[in-house]
């Protein structure tokens, strides 16, 4: 199954994420490497961003979540996970 997290993010998050950054990028390649995370990206403008899971249940996005630097500095205000049925791809 496919699921995708939409984050909604501070204001000025590109300036404010700056310190976390290493470490949140160190997360998303983790989860890439072992093939949990297929795609990840922040909206233009930095208004937030979207990532998508492959994984058997959203408890793997969850995880992703609670670990996520920029959730726990709250520079994400609101998170979303919603299945995602693809139809191409994939």
């Amino acid at each position: 199954m496919y699921y995708a997290l939409t984050y909604e993010t501070v204001p000025d998050h590109a300036t404010r994420r700056t310190p976390f950054r290493p470490e949140h990028l160190a997360l998303v390649k983790a989860f890439h490497a072992d093939g949990r995370l297929v795609m990840a990206g922040a909206f233009n403008p930095i208004e937030g961003a979207l990532l998508i899971f492959k994984a058997d249940s959203p408890a793997v996005v969850e995880d992703f979540v609670r670990q996520d630097p920029y959730v726990q500095a709250g520079l994400v205000t609101a998170w979303r996970c919603r299945e995602w049925t693809v139809v191409v791809g994939g």
